[in-house]
C-alpha cells in the first residue's frame, strides 16, 4: 500500500515538474531544443502517470506541454515559413482532443461491456486510446518543431484522430442516448444466443473478487449456461479470466435491463452489496443469497437477507443464528446446502498430540467497517506467533486480503512477516507467509497442510471445522464468559482472551490434550450439514438444479419494475 502511494506521488511530481519546466523553457528562453525534449520527457512522464495511476486527473499537464510546444515551433521556424493558421488549427486541435478525453471516458464507462461473449465496446477501446494518442501527437508536433518541418503533418494526423474518435466513441454513444436500442444492442443480442438459465450479480469494493472465485467452480458444475453480471469494471479482468461464462459489466441500473434477458430466471448474489436492489428488482427472477462464508460474525445473520427468496446456509446453526440475532425470516426461505468450497479438505481423525513437526495456521481477520465487527487480533499477533515458534511449530500466515486497507494491520503483518522471514532463514523451517500463503495456496490447500488453526472470528473456522482438527478463536472484543454465548462456534474450540494472558493454556489443549475432538464432530453437522463426504457438494448442486428447473415451470414473465435512481 505505501508503496503503491510511494509510485503515484514520484510520477504525479515528475509529469508535473516536466509540464511546467519545458514550458518554462520554451516561452521565456530561446533554448528551444532543450525545452523541446523536456515536453518529450513530459509527454513521456504523462503516459507512465496514466499507467500507475489509470483513475488520475491528467489534464493540466498535457494543455501546459501542447502550449509549450505552440511556443516552441512559433520561436523556431522562420517567419517566412511558418504557417499561423495550420499552427493554430493544430493546437486548437490538439487542446480540444485533451479537454474532450475526460467526458468522452465518463460516457464511455457507463455503456455496457462484455468478456467471453465475443462483443467489444468500442466507445471504451476509443476512450481508453485517445490520452495515449494525444501525447504520441504531441510528440510529432515536437519532433515537427525540432526539425523545422511544415505543421501541416501534425495537422492532418490530429484530425483524423479526431475523426477516429468520432467515429468510434461519440458518435455510438450519441446514438444510443437519442435511440435507445429497445434490446437490440450488440450485448444483448449476443446474450440471447447463449441462452443463460442463472446470473451470478456483483458488486463490492476493490479486492473482493475472491467472493465470486469461491463459487465460479460450482456454478459452473450445475451444468446450465449462466453469466456473471458486474457492477464495477474493475473485476471484469480477473473473474473473465476466471470463468468460460460471459461476463457483462452494466455500471447503472438502466443497463442492467440489457443484461436481463428472457431466458434467465434465477439471479445468484454473494454479498449484501447496496447495489443489490437494482437486480432484485427484477420480480421474475427468483433471488438466491449464497454469502461467500459462514461465520458468528454479525454480517452473517444481515437483516437484509430477508429480502431474498431463498437463502442457502451451510448448516441449521446458519439458520438459528438469524433467529439469536433477532432477525424473522421464515423457515421455507433457507434451504441447508452445506458449503461446497470445503469439499477438498481432507478430514483428519488423528490426535494432535500424534503429530510430528506440528504446523499450525494463523488466520487473522481485518478489522471492519466499525468497532463492532473489529475481531482482528493482529495488535497481539506477534505475541501468538512468537510463542508457536517457542514451541517448535511450523506457522502459516493467512491473513484476509482487506488487511491492507487499514495502515496499522498493514505493519503490524508485516512485523509478523518478518519474524518469520528471520525465523526461517536461521533455522531452515519452512514458515508461509505473504503471497506464498495468499496466492500460491489456496485456503484449502493451506487447512491441508496444517493441524491447527488460530483464527479470529471469520468463516474460516466454519471451513476447518469440516477437517475435524482442532482449532483456537481470538476473543478480541474481551468479553470472556460471554464470548461463546455470542459466537458459538468458539465452544469447539479453544479461547484464547483479549491479551493472550491465557496463552500457554491454549496452545497446551490446542496442540496436546484437545479434549474438545468429540464436541467438534457434533458442531461439524449443526455448522456443516450432513453430507455426505464423496458427494458433499452435491447438496449444493442438487438443490441449486432444483430451484433453476422450479423457476422454469414458473408462468409469465412480468416486466421489471422502474429501475433504481443510482
Amino acid at each position: 500500500m505505501r508503496g503503491d502511494l510511494v509510485r503515484k506521488l514520484t510520477v504525479r511530481c515528475l509529469s508535473a515538474g516536466l509540464a511546467v519546466l519545458s514550458f518554462l523553457v520554451l516561452a521565456l528562453t530561446s533554448a528551444e531544443p532543450l525545452g523541446l525534449a523536456l515536453a518529450v520527457a513530459g509527454a513521456v512522464a504523462v503516459w507512465l502517470e496514466r499507467r500507475v495511476n489509470p483513475r488520475a486527473d491528467l489534464v493540466a499537464e498535457p494543455v501546459l506541454l501542447i502550449a509549450g510546444v505552440l511556443v516552441g515551433y512559433a520561436h523556431r521556424v522562420p517567419e517566412a515559413r511558418l504557417n499561423w493558421v495550420a499552427l493554430a488549427l493544430t493546437g486548437v486541435a490538439l487542446l480540444g482532443l485533451t479537454l474532450a478525453e475526460r467526458p468522452l471516458r465518463g460516457a464511455a464507462e457507463l455503456e455496457v461491456r462484455a468478456a467471453n461473449l465475443g462483443v467489444r465496446s468500442s466507445p471504451l477501446l476509443v476512450a481508453d486510446r485517445l490520452g495515449p494518442a494525444v501525447l504520441v501527437l504531441l510528440v510529432v508536433l515536437a519532433g515537427t518543431a525540432a526539425l523545422t518541418l511544415p505543421v501541416w503533418p501534425a495537422l492532418i494526423l490530429t484530425v483524423l484522430v479526431g475523426a477516429g474518435a468520432t467515429v468510434g466513441a461519440v458518435g455510438p454513444i450519441a446514438l444510443r442516448r437519442l435511440r435507445p436500442s429497445g434490446g437490440q444492442s450488440a450485448v444483448t443480442q449476443a446474450l440471447r444466443r447463449h441462452q443463460p438459465e442463472f446470473l451470478l450479480y456483483f458488486s463490492a469494493p476493490p479486492g473482493s473478487e475472491y467472493q465470486v472465485m469461491m463459487w465460479l467452480p460450482y456454478l459452473e458444475r450445475i451444468g446450465r449456461p449462466f453469466m456473471v453480471l458486474l457492477r464495477e469494471p474493475n473485476f471484469l479482468p480477473t473473474i473473465s479470466a476466471a470463468t468460460r461464462a460471459p461476463v457483462v459489466v452494466c455500471p447503472t441500473p438502466r443497463s442492467i435491463d440489457e443484461a436481463i434477458v428472457p431466458s434467465l430466471r434465477v439471479a445468484f448474489y454473494v454479498n449484501h452489496g447496496a447495489k443489490n436492489s437494482h437486480s432484485i428488482r427484477f420480480a421474475h427472477l427468483t433471488h438466491i443469497q449464497l454469502h461467500h462464508g459462514d461465520s458468528d460474525k454479525a454480517p452473517s445473520a444481515n437483516p437484509v437477507s430477508a429480502i431474498f427468496d431463498r437463502i442457502f446456509v451451510a448448516g441449521q446453526a446458519a439458520i438459528d443464528r438469524y433467529a439469536r440475532n433477532g432477525v424473522t425470516i421464515p423457515r421455507e426461505k433457507f434451504a441447508i446446502v452445506g458449503r461446497p468450497q470445503v469439499e477438498s479438505i481432507a478430514v483428519s481423525r488423528e490426535p494432535i498430540r500424534d503429530r510430528a513437526d506440528q504446523v499450525v495456521l494463523y488466520t487473522p481477520t481485518w478489522t471492519g467497517h466499525n468497532a463492532d465487527v473489529d475481531h482482528c487480533s493482529l495488535p497481539v499477533g506477534e505475541t501468538l506467533v512468537r510463542k508457536l515458534l517457542e514451541r517448535g511449530a511450523t506457522v502459516i500466515l493467512r491473513a484476509h486480503p482487506y488487511t491492507s486497507q487499514n495502515p496499522a494491520s498493514a505493519r503490524q503483518l508485516a512485523r509478523i512477516e518478518q519474524l518469520l522471514a528471520e525465523h526461517r532463514t536461521s533455522t531452515g523451517r519452512r514458515h508461509v507467509f505473504g503471497a506464498d500463503a495468499a496466492k500460491k495456496m489456496s485456503l484449502v490447500d493451506c487447512v491441508n497442510a496444517s493441524d491447527a488453526l488460530i483464527s479470529d472470528v471469520s468463516a474460516v473456522i466454519s471451513d476447518y471445522l469440516y477437517s475435524g482438527k482442532p482449532y483456537a478463536v481470538t476473543d478480541r472484543v474481551g468479553e470472556g464468559d460471554r464470548f461463546v454465548e455470542g459466537f458459538p462456534l468458539a465452544g469447539s474450540g479453544y479461547v484464547l482472551d483479549s491479551q493472550m494472558s491465557n496463552l500457554d493454556d491454549v496452545l497446551g489443549r490446542l496442540l496436546e490434550s484437545d479434549p474438545l475432538a468429540e464436541t467438534r464432530w457434533r458442531t461439524r453437522t449443526r455448522y456443516l450439514g450432513d453430507f455426505p463426504e464423496q458427494r458433499y457438494a452435491d447438496g449444493f448442486l442438487d438443490e441449486a438444479r432444483r430451484q433453476l428447473d422450479s423457476a422454469a415451470a414458473a408462468p409469465t414473465v412480468p416486466s421489471p419494475r422502474p429501475a433504481p435512481v443510482s
